[in-house]
């Protein structure tokens, strides 16, 4: 049997209703309930979130999401998603709140709650050593000869959008390997938040270099993105205030970037 146009009708309104109106899944009384807190992590931006080979995630906010169950007094489970699949996986409920450096931005806002910023970060290109004094501003990059790579789905690919119109942008589907194309000489940069430039930097030694860019091309938030509940919102604050207060997470953040 077919479905019905009335039907139909129903689910396109319904699905417009919770676009425009914002995402209201599992309230915190659920969460509770199911005993379990979903968690949603890229596992490919580190210092928050890394998936390593045998499929483990560590990172700074990997230790945040262990410590939020603990304080709403539930087990966690770890929900693989993508950036690119980021809003459409909260969208159907796939997980409760996404961690691993979501940048805070008008889109998200609209249609789920974000918690306090945890930290701000900004735009850099990562280059190699050699190249470092080269990439220094948009302009420096806007040329058809120089090869940007980014990966998809995020704000680094909206970035390279909006301001990276001159040069050759390629998209490369992995963010874990993403720095290798630089270092290896297949491009000649990647522009992501200076977290991940320096974290990379320190990984690929003498290789790979933060551009001496005199200030980050642009400015942003990052904070927790949740299902729409103000119980779990203020919950989830609540827990925070004193992490950030105590400077708890400002160490988890530098020793994951060791």
């Amino acid at each position: 049997m077919g479905m019905g146009p009335v039907r139909i009708g129903a689910l396109a309104l319904g699905c417009l209703a919770a676009a425009q109106t914002g995402v209201s899944a599992r309230p915190l009384a659920a969460i509770r309930e199911s005993g379990t807190l979903r968690v949603g992590l890229t596992g490919d931006y580190a210092p928050y979130a890394i998936r390593r080979g045998e499929g483990a995630m560590t990172g700074a906010d990997v230790k945040m999401a262990h410590d939020l169950a603990r304080s709403l007094g539930v087990a966690l489970e770890i929900v693989p998603t993508t950036w690119k699949s980021l809003r459409d996986d909260l969208l159907a409920d796939r997980y409760d709140i996404a961690m691993g450096g979501v940048s805070v931005t008008p889109d998200r806002a609209a249609v789920a709650d974000f918690s306090l910023p945890v930290t701000q970060d900004g735009k850099r290109p990562i280059v190699r050593c050699a190249d470092a004094q080269r990439f220094v501003s948009l302009d420096a990059i806007n040329r058809p000869e120089v090869r940007v790579v980014v990966n998809p789905g995020g704000t680094n690919e909206r970035f390279a959008t909006a301001h990276v119109r001159g040069a050759a942008v390629r998209v490369h589907p992995d963010n874990r390997t993403i720095f290798e194309e630089v270092a290896e000489g297949r491009a000649d940069l990647m522009i992501t938040d200076g977290a991940e430039v320096d974290y990379q930097s320190r990984r690929h030694k003498g290789v790979l270099c933060p551009a001496a860019v005199p200030s980050p091309f642009d400015r942003a938030d990052k904070a927790y993105w949740m299902t729409r509940d103000p119980a779990l919102k203020a919950a989830v604050d609540g827990w925070l205030q004193p992490v950030l207060t105590s400077g708890a997470y400002a160490k988890a953040l530098a020793a994951a970037a060791e």
